[in-house]
Protein backbone atom coordinates (compact mmCIF):
# COMPACT_ATOMS: atom_id res chain seq x y z
CA UNK A 1 0.00 0.00 0.00
CA UNK A 2 1.48 3.37 -0.99
CA UNK A 3 1.85 6.25 1.48
CA UNK A 4 -1.30 8.12 0.38
CA UNK A 5 -3.46 5.02 0.76
CA UNK A 6 -1.96 4.31 4.19
CA UNK A 7 -2.82 7.84 5.38
CA UNK A 8 -6.38 7.50 4.02
CA UNK A 9 -6.82 4.17 5.79
CA UNK A 10 -5.55 5.60 9.07
CA UNK A 11 -7.90 8.60 8.84
CA UNK A 12 -10.83 6.33 8.10
CA UNK A 13 -10.02 4.16 11.13
CA UNK A 14 -9.78 7.17 13.41
CA UNK A 15 -13.07 8.57 12.15
CA UNK A 16 -14.77 5.22 12.63
CA UNK A 17 -13.51 4.98 16.21
CA UNK A 18 -14.62 8.54 16.94
CA UNK A 19 -11.22 9.69 18.23
CA UNK A 20 -9.79 11.98 15.57
CA UNK A 21 -7.77 14.74 17.21
CA UNK A 22 -8.07 17.86 15.09
CA UNK A 23 -5.23 20.37 14.72
CA UNK A 24 -7.22 22.92 16.75
CA UNK A 25 -7.04 20.65 19.79
CA UNK A 26 -10.68 19.53 19.65
CA UNK A 27 -11.89 15.97 19.64
CA UNK A 28 -14.17 15.10 16.73
CA UNK A 29 -16.52 12.38 17.89
CA UNK A 30 -18.03 9.84 15.53
CA UNK A 31 -21.66 8.73 15.44
CA UNK A 32 -22.94 12.13 16.55
CA UNK A 33 -20.74 12.31 19.68
CA UNK A 34 -20.28 15.81 21.13
CA UNK A 35 -17.18 17.80 20.30
CA UNK A 36 -14.99 18.19 23.38
CA UNK A 37 -11.89 20.28 23.93
CA UNK A 38 -8.63 18.37 24.47
CA UNK A 39 -7.12 21.23 26.45
CA UNK A 40 -8.24 24.49 28.03
CA UNK A 41 -6.64 27.61 29.39
CA UNK A 42 -7.72 29.83 32.27
CA UNK A 43 -9.76 31.91 32.66
CA UNK A 44 -12.62 29.83 31.25
CA UNK A 45 -15.02 32.79 31.51
CA UNK A 46 -13.09 35.98 30.93
CA UNK A 47 -15.62 38.51 32.23
CA UNK A 48 -16.42 39.92 35.67
CA UNK A 49 -17.99 36.80 37.25
CA UNK A 50 -17.15 36.88 40.99
CA UNK A 51 -17.84 34.19 43.60
CA UNK A 52 -18.60 31.43 41.06
CA UNK A 53 -20.49 28.21 41.79
CA UNK A 54 -21.02 25.34 39.33
CA UNK A 55 -23.89 22.83 39.33
CA UNK A 56 -24.42 19.99 36.83
CA UNK A 57 -28.01 19.21 35.83
CA UNK A 58 -28.48 16.63 33.10
CA UNK A 59 -25.83 17.28 30.47
CA UNK A 60 -25.53 21.00 31.20
CA UNK A 61 -23.25 22.75 33.67
CA UNK A 62 -24.69 25.89 35.25
CA UNK A 63 -22.48 28.61 36.72
CA UNK A 64 -23.84 31.31 39.03
CA UNK A 65 -22.09 34.46 40.24
CA UNK A 66 -22.45 37.69 42.21
CA UNK A 67 -24.47 40.52 40.68
CA UNK A 68 -23.05 42.37 37.70
CA UNK A 69 -24.02 43.70 34.29
CA UNK A 70 -25.90 40.45 33.64
CA UNK A 71 -28.29 40.79 36.58
CA UNK A 72 -28.81 40.06 40.28
CA UNK A 73 -27.46 36.51 39.89
CA UNK A 74 -25.34 36.14 36.80
CA UNK A 75 -25.95 32.78 35.11
CA UNK A 76 -23.88 31.01 32.45
CA UNK A 77 -24.16 27.57 30.84
CA UNK A 78 -21.72 25.08 29.31
CA UNK A 79 -21.73 21.51 28.04
CA UNK A 80 -17.97 20.98 28.29
CA UNK A 81 -16.87 23.25 31.20
CA UNK A 82 -14.46 25.15 28.95
CA UNK A 83 -16.81 27.09 26.67
CA UNK A 84 -19.37 29.19 28.52
CA UNK A 85 -22.31 31.32 27.42
CA UNK A 86 -23.88 33.92 29.69
CA UNK A 87 -27.64 33.37 29.48
CA UNK A 88 -29.03 36.01 31.82
CA UNK A 89 -30.27 36.60 35.36
CA UNK A 90 -31.27 33.57 37.47
CA UNK A 91 -32.94 35.82 40.08
CA UNK A 92 -34.60 38.65 38.09
CA UNK A 93 -36.87 39.68 40.99
CA UNK A 94 -35.45 40.30 44.45
CA UNK A 95 -37.52 39.73 47.61
CA UNK A 96 -39.25 42.72 49.21
CA UNK A 97 -36.75 42.75 52.09
CA UNK A 98 -33.70 43.15 49.82
CA UNK A 99 -31.98 46.29 48.57
CA UNK A 100 -30.93 46.07 44.88
CA UNK A 101 -27.31 46.00 43.81
CA UNK A 102 -25.78 43.88 46.59
CA UNK A 103 -26.69 40.30 45.65
CA UNK A 104 -23.61 38.21 46.38
CA UNK A 105 -22.24 34.67 46.27
CA UNK A 106 -25.18 32.53 45.03
CA UNK A 107 -25.12 28.73 45.31
CA UNK A 108 -27.74 26.14 44.33
CA UNK A 109 -28.97 22.82 45.75
CA UNK A 110 -31.50 20.26 44.50
CA UNK A 111 -33.82 19.05 47.27
CA UNK A 112 -37.36 17.68 47.23
CA UNK A 113 -37.61 17.85 43.44
CA UNK A 114 -36.93 21.60 43.36
CA UNK A 115 -33.84 23.78 43.00
CA UNK A 116 -32.97 26.16 45.84
CA UNK A 117 -30.87 29.26 45.20
CA UNK A 118 -29.17 30.64 48.32
CA UNK A 119 -27.96 34.21 47.99
CA UNK A 120 -26.73 37.19 50.00
CA UNK A 121 -28.56 40.54 49.86
CA UNK A 122 -28.80 43.76 51.86
CA UNK A 123 -31.66 43.60 54.37
CA UNK A 124 -33.60 46.88 54.30
CA UNK A 125 -34.63 46.69 57.96
CA UNK A 126 -31.22 46.02 59.51
CA UNK A 127 -29.00 47.47 56.74
CA UNK A 128 -26.88 44.32 56.98
CA UNK A 129 -26.07 41.66 54.42
CA UNK A 130 -28.25 38.58 55.08
CA UNK A 131 -28.97 35.21 53.47
CA UNK A 132 -32.12 34.50 51.48
CA UNK A 133 -33.44 31.56 49.46
CA UNK A 134 -35.37 31.33 46.19
CA UNK A 135 -36.93 28.33 44.42
CA UNK A 136 -37.35 27.10 40.84
CA UNK A 137 -38.30 23.93 39.02
CA UNK A 138 -35.30 24.46 36.73
CA UNK A 139 -31.62 25.09 37.47
CA UNK A 140 -31.77 27.89 34.90
CA UNK A 141 -34.51 29.65 36.84
CA UNK A 142 -36.07 32.07 37.04
CA UNK A 143 -35.88 31.58 40.80
CA UNK A 144 -38.69 33.00 42.94
CA UNK A 145 -37.88 34.29 46.44
CA UNK A 146 -39.28 32.12 49.24
CA UNK A 147 -40.45 33.24 52.69
CA UNK A 148 -41.05 36.72 54.05
CA UNK A 149 -37.48 37.51 55.03
CA UNK A 150 -33.91 36.19 55.22
CA UNK A 151 -33.31 32.69 56.53
CA UNK A 152 -30.09 33.80 58.25
CA UNK A 153 -29.45 37.34 59.49
CA UNK A 154 -26.98 37.69 62.38
CA UNK A 155 -27.38 41.43 62.87
CA UNK A 156 -25.43 41.46 66.16
CA UNK A 157 -22.50 39.73 64.40
CA UNK A 158 -22.37 42.12 61.43
CA UNK A 159 -24.77 40.19 59.19
CA UNK A 160 -24.53 36.86 57.34
CA UNK A 161 -23.07 36.14 53.88
CA UNK A 162 -21.70 33.42 51.60
CA UNK A 163 -24.33 30.64 51.92
CA UNK A 164 -23.26 27.21 50.71
CA UNK A 165 -25.49 24.10 50.74
CA UNK A 166 -24.10 20.63 51.49
CA UNK A 167 -25.86 17.26 51.26
CA UNK A 168 -24.23 14.52 53.31
CA UNK A 169 -23.88 10.92 52.15
CA UNK A 170 -26.91 9.93 54.25
CA UNK A 171 -29.10 12.57 52.59
CA UNK A 172 -29.18 15.16 55.38
CA UNK A 173 -28.84 18.70 54.02
CA UNK A 174 -26.97 21.57 55.67
CA UNK A 175 -26.27 25.23 55.02
CA UNK A 176 -22.90 26.83 55.67
CA UNK A 177 -22.31 30.57 55.86
CA UNK A 178 -20.11 33.27 57.39
CA UNK A 179 -21.00 36.04 59.79
CA UNK A 180 -19.96 39.37 58.26
CA UNK A 181 -18.00 40.52 61.29
CA UNK A 182 -15.19 42.14 59.30
CA UNK A 183 -17.69 44.80 58.22
CA UNK A 184 -17.77 46.08 61.79
CA UNK A 185 -14.53 45.17 63.55
CA UNK A 186 -15.85 41.82 64.83
CA UNK A 187 -14.43 38.28 64.50
CA UNK A 188 -15.57 36.20 61.53
CA UNK A 189 -16.72 32.61 61.89
CA UNK A 190 -17.94 29.86 59.58
CA UNK A 191 -21.26 28.30 60.60
CA UNK A 192 -23.15 25.12 59.72
CA UNK A 193 -26.80 24.33 60.44
CA UNK A 194 -29.18 21.63 59.26
CA UNK A 195 -31.75 22.42 56.56
CA UNK A 196 -35.35 21.25 56.30
CA UNK A 197 -36.14 18.60 53.67
CA UNK A 198 -37.29 21.26 51.20
CA UNK A 199 -34.20 23.40 51.82
CA UNK A 200 -36.24 26.47 52.74
CA UNK A 201 -35.72 26.61 56.52
CA UNK A 202 -32.97 26.01 59.05
CA UNK A 203 -33.58 23.50 61.84
CA UNK A 204 -31.79 22.78 65.09
CA UNK A 205 -28.88 24.90 66.25
CA UNK A 206 -25.89 26.31 64.35
CA UNK A 207 -22.37 24.97 64.84
CA UNK A 208 -19.32 27.23 64.74
CA UNK A 209 -16.72 25.45 62.60
CA UNK A 210 -13.71 27.79 62.56
CA UNK A 211 -12.82 31.43 63.28
CA UNK A 212 -10.21 33.74 61.78
CA UNK A 213 -7.24 33.00 64.02
CA UNK A 214 -4.37 32.35 61.61
CA UNK A 215 -2.04 35.09 60.37
CA UNK A 216 -2.71 34.54 56.65
CA UNK A 217 -6.48 34.95 57.22
CA UNK A 218 -6.20 38.51 58.50
CA UNK A 219 -9.60 39.93 59.42
CA UNK A 220 -11.70 37.34 57.62
CA UNK A 221 -12.54 33.73 56.86
CA UNK A 222 -15.32 33.38 54.29
CA UNK A 223 -16.72 31.42 51.32
CA UNK A 224 -17.13 28.03 53.05
CA UNK A 225 -17.28 24.90 50.88
CA UNK A 226 -17.81 21.44 52.38
CA UNK A 227 -16.70 18.30 50.54
CA UNK A 228 -16.73 14.74 51.87
CA UNK A 229 -14.39 12.04 50.59
CA UNK A 230 -13.04 8.87 52.16
CA UNK A 231 -14.88 9.49 55.42
CA UNK A 232 -13.27 12.91 55.88
CA UNK A 233 -15.09 16.25 55.78
CA UNK A 234 -12.98 18.88 54.02
CA UNK A 235 -13.95 22.47 54.79
CA UNK A 236 -12.44 24.77 52.18
CA UNK A 237 -12.60 28.51 52.71
CA UNK A 238 -11.05 31.80 51.65
CA UNK A 239 -9.13 34.23 53.84
CA UNK A 240 -7.52 37.64 53.61
CA UNK A 241 -8.74 40.83 51.93
CA UNK A 242 -10.64 39.97 48.74
CA UNK A 243 -9.21 42.98 46.90
CA UNK A 244 -5.58 42.11 47.56
CA UNK A 245 -2.99 39.62 46.39
CA UNK A 246 -3.14 38.14 49.90
CA UNK A 247 -6.56 36.62 49.26
CA UNK A 248 -6.14 32.82 49.22
CA UNK A 249 -7.76 29.44 49.89
CA UNK A 250 -7.18 27.17 52.87
CA UNK A 251 -8.92 24.18 54.44
CA UNK A 252 -9.76 22.38 57.65
CA UNK A 253 -10.78 18.76 58.26
CA UNK A 254 -13.01 16.72 60.55
CA UNK A 255 -14.42 13.20 60.84
CA UNK A 256 -17.83 14.63 61.80
CA UNK A 257 -19.94 17.05 59.79
CA UNK A 258 -20.40 19.35 62.77
CA UNK A 259 -16.75 19.30 63.76
CA UNK A 260 -14.50 19.91 65.50
CA UNK A 261 -12.46 21.06 62.48
CA UNK A 262 -8.70 21.43 62.46
CA UNK A 263 -7.13 23.97 60.12
CA UNK A 264 -4.31 22.59 57.98
CA UNK A 265 -0.77 23.54 58.91
CA UNK A 266 0.14 24.04 55.23
CA UNK A 267 -2.53 26.69 54.66
CA UNK A 268 -3.08 28.46 52.34
CA UNK A 269 -3.12 25.96 49.46
CA UNK A 270 -4.13 28.27 46.59
CA UNK A 271 -2.32 31.61 46.45
CA UNK A 272 -1.48 34.42 44.03
CA UNK A 273 1.07 33.47 41.42
CA UNK A 274 2.41 35.48 38.51
CA UNK A 275 -0.42 37.36 36.80
CA UNK A 276 -3.08 35.54 38.88
CA UNK A 277 -3.92 37.74 41.87
CA UNK A 278 -6.24 37.02 44.79
CA UNK A 279 -7.58 33.56 43.88
CA UNK A 280 -10.52 32.57 46.04
CA UNK A 281 -14.22 32.16 46.78
CA UNK A 282 -14.01 28.58 45.62
CA UNK A 283 -16.43 25.69 45.28
CA UNK A 284 -15.94 22.02 44.37
CA UNK A 285 -17.60 19.89 41.71
CA UNK A 286 -16.84 16.71 39.73
CA UNK A 287 -16.74 16.16 35.98
CA UNK A 288 -18.16 13.12 34.17
CA UNK A 289 -14.93 11.21 34.73
CA UNK A 290 -15.05 11.68 38.51
CA UNK A 291 -12.23 14.23 38.61
CA UNK A 292 -12.80 16.87 41.29
CA UNK A 293 -12.33 20.49 40.26
CA UNK A 294 -12.03 23.78 42.05
CA UNK A 295 -13.89 26.69 40.48
CA UNK A 296 -12.79 30.09 41.78
CA UNK A 297 -12.27 33.68 40.76
CA UNK A 298 -9.09 35.73 40.49
CA UNK A 299 -8.31 39.24 39.35
CA UNK A 300 -7.73 39.46 35.63
CA UNK A 301 -5.37 42.36 34.83
CA UNK A 302 -4.02 41.87 38.33
CA UNK A 303 -3.65 44.41 41.11
CA UNK A 304 -1.69 47.53 40.21
CA UNK A 305 -1.60 49.99 43.09
CA UNK A 306 -5.19 50.88 43.87
CA UNK A 307 -6.41 49.87 40.41
CA UNK A 308 -8.29 46.55 40.19
CA UNK A 309 -9.07 44.48 37.15
CA UNK A 310 -12.08 42.15 37.22
CA UNK A 311 -12.69 38.76 38.79
CA UNK A 312 -12.84 36.11 36.07
CA UNK A 313 -13.85 32.44 36.50
CA UNK A 314 -11.16 29.75 36.58
CA UNK A 315 -10.92 25.96 36.96
CA UNK A 316 -8.12 23.83 38.34
CA UNK A 317 -7.86 20.24 39.50
CA UNK A 318 -8.14 19.52 43.22
CA UNK A 319 -7.52 16.22 45.01
CA UNK A 320 -8.61 15.02 48.45
CA UNK A 321 -6.60 12.19 49.98
CA UNK A 322 -5.74 11.07 53.53
CA UNK A 323 -6.92 14.32 55.04
CA UNK A 324 -4.90 16.50 52.64
CA UNK A 325 -6.03 18.88 49.90
CA UNK A 326 -3.88 19.61 46.86
CA UNK A 327 -4.83 22.23 44.29
CA UNK A 328 -3.03 22.08 40.93
CA UNK A 329 -3.07 25.80 40.34
CA UNK A 330 -3.49 28.58 39.72
CA UNK A 331 -2.70 27.71 36.10
CA UNK A 332 -2.27 29.99 33.12
CA UNK A 333 -0.96 27.49 30.55
CA UNK A 334 -2.97 24.89 28.57
CA UNK A 335 -4.22 22.01 30.74
CA UNK A 336 -5.99 18.71 29.94
CA UNK A 337 -9.67 19.54 29.68
CA UNK A 338 -12.38 18.23 32.01
CA UNK A 339 -14.41 15.26 30.84
CA UNK A 340 -17.91 16.63 30.14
Amino acid sequence: MNRVLKVRALLAALLTSGTLLLPSGTLAGGSGAPVAAATFKNPVLDINFPDPFILKAGNVYHAYATNGVNGNVQHAESRDLTHWKVVGDALPTLPDWAQPGLTWAPEVSHLGGKYQLYFTARDLDSDKQCVGVAVSGSPAGPFTPAGRGPIVCQVSEGGSIDPSPFVDSGGAAYLLWKNDGNCCGLPTRLYLQKLSADGLHLTGKPNILIQNDQAWEGRVVEAPTLHKQGGVYYLLYSGGAYDSSGYAVGYATSTKVGGPYRQATENPVLVSRGVVAGPGHQSVFSDAGGQTWLVYHAWTNGLIGDSLGYRSMRLDRVTFSSGRVKVSGPTTTPQPAPRP
